[in-house]
């Protein structure tokens, strides 16, 4: 048995279940071009349900959509950068559109920064992209779209990753703060979702072999889960409809980075003359 099969366990789908609570269902994806998205937008195609896939590349979106033209889910793609005021007001002009409303939103667009924070004096946007696509972005769905998940019972599915749950770690403050923040955010107004029917689901991931890791050559030679054993975790959140998944091991890796904070030295920054 490999270490990663250990570390990342397969996940048993009841296809039956996943069948019937889909069925005519009308589910959003966004950052669905690759990786996870993408994993999830395959495995959701093999039954009868109404997938909106979204993200900024539409040549991948439209090969998708190809691709998928002879399997039973009706599959419809929608161009969007989330960060763009304009954009997202069409994205979510669609969406109130819908004739049979919406049923299930899976948060998966985001972005990652790995870089020291005095590489990042003079790179303040640095932050904001992050704050745009990580936070602010799924919050103005949500706030649009709550109504009609209102309406529907529907759920919502915040794929989310494990660093907020770990002490900070060095390098990657954009990225952590504000994956944080949109973590926050939806277990803040979960009880209020939640007493109107509306069912939320915190996906806290580990190292996920997409395209987002490839800049940080450390990561290349990692354990990391693959994107289908994610979609796979996220297609049976959606007929549980449990409100977290996490690695089994992550509270000890809490602990442990709790310690390895403290015991932390970086090199120092050489002083320009």
């Amino acid at each position: 048995m490999g270490l990663e099969s250990i570390i990342f366990p397969p996940t048993y789908l009841n296809r039956k279940k996943l069948r019937s609570h889909v069925n005519r269902k009308t589910i959003l994806i966004t950052g669905a071009s690759s990786g996870i998205g993408e994993a999830l937008t395959y495995q959701l195609a093999n039954y009868s349900c109404h997938l909106i896939i979204v993200a900024r590349r539409e040549e991948k979106l439209k090969k998708i959509k190809e691709n998928l033209n002879k399997f039973p889910a009706t599959v419809n793609i929608y161009k969007a950068d989330l960060r763009n005021e304009h954009e997202m007001e069409g994205l979510l002009s669609l969406l109130h559109a819908l004739p049979n409303g919406l049923d299930i939103i899976v948060s998966n667009a985001g972005k990652s920064i790995n870089r020291s924070i005095y590489d990042s004096l003079d790179r303040y946007h640095d932050f904001t992209r992050t704050m745009n696509i990580n936070y602010f972005a799924p919050v103005n769905i949500l706030l649009s779209t709550i109504p009609l998940l209102k309406k529907n019972n529907g759920q919502i599915i915040n794929i989310s990753t494990i660093n907020a749950l770990l002490a900070p770690v060095p390098y990657f403050a954009a990225y952590q703060a504000s994956k944080s923040a949109f973590d926050v955010w939806l277990r803040s107004v979960s009880s209020e979702l939640t007493t109107e029917g509306i069912a939320t689901t915190s996906i806290y991931l580990p190292l996920v072999r997409t395209p987002m890791i490839q800049p940080t050559i450390a990561y290349r030679s990692m354990p990391a889960m693959s994107p289908e054993n994610v979609a796979t975790i996220i297609c049976k959140s959606m007929y549980t409809r449990r409100k977290k998944y996490q690695p089994w091991w992550l509270i000890f890796g809490q602990i442990l980075s709790v310690f390895a904070r403290r015991l932390t030295i970086l090199p120092k920054k050489e002083k320009k003359e």
